[in-house]
């Protein structure tokens, strides 16, 4: 049914059973990673490649990788971790081009409601890596620069996989940003901007290792 035929109180439960839903499904991940980019990356292509290496890398490591669900950089960090006894899952949205669920999720789950999702990515996430992508990409990357900024979140790793793609936004952030004063050091430095999968899984699988020590020794 069209979301804007349901009264008010209707959508509340809704958007409640979605929460509950999501919740429910993912309550026993565990330390999982979410990794965003381009849902238009072709398989066979340099970032897809990489993205599939990144998910079966975590997946060795026992890490889950949670995803939008789509094609492209999504199913590319599905299908890697996919191969691996390490879950998998894929986050999928409803949109007016129907977005069809790539194959590769253990679990997957389906939302109406983009700030569900959203919470879905940042409530189960100790880390986000984000590989090259479009306006969708750059939404979830600042927003979980906003969250770790304003003490909403446990601070984690914000890994940026592609020096040339992201060198230009780089560097408005230390010119504009940065220099002008709108963010300090600090802010400037909560993410770090890696060549290659390998160079991200590295300060993924460190910074679990972390936690993992931080829980046993607390």
């Amino acid at each position: 049914m069209d979301d804007s035929k349901i009264p008010e109180a209707w959508r509340v439960l809704r958007i409640q059973s979605e929460l509950v839903d999501g919740i429910e499904s993912l309550t026993k991940l565990g330390q999982a990673v979410t990794v965003f980019g381009s849902a238009r990356a072709k398989p066979g292509t340099h970032w897809y490649e990489e993205a599939e290496k990144l998910g079966q890398l975590l997946g060795v490591e026992k890490i889950p990788v949670i995803t939008g669900g789509g094609p492209g950089i999504m199913e590319a960090t599905n299908k890697g971790c996919y191969s691996t006894p390490t879950n998998t899952v894929g986050l999928n949205i409803t949109l007016p081009s129907e977005q069809q669920p790539n194959q590769f999720q253990d679990i997957s789950l389906e939302f109406r409601y983009f700030f569900v999702r959203k919470f879905m990515f940042v409530k189960y996430a100790v880390g986000f890596v984000v590989f090259p992508g479009g306006y969708g990409t750059l939404d979830e990357l600042f927003e979980a620069l906003t969250l770790v900024q304003t003490g909403k979140v446990r601070p984690f790793p914000i890994v940026m996989v592609g020096q040339e793609y992201w060198q230009g936004l780089i560097s408005w952030l230390k010119d504009d940003l940065a220099g002008k004063g709108f963010i300090n050091e600090r802010e400037y430095n909560l993410f770090s901007v890696v060549a290659s999968a390998d160079a991200a899984a590295n300060i993924i699988v460190q910074h679990v290792r972390m936690l993992k020590a931080q829980e046993l020794s607390g």
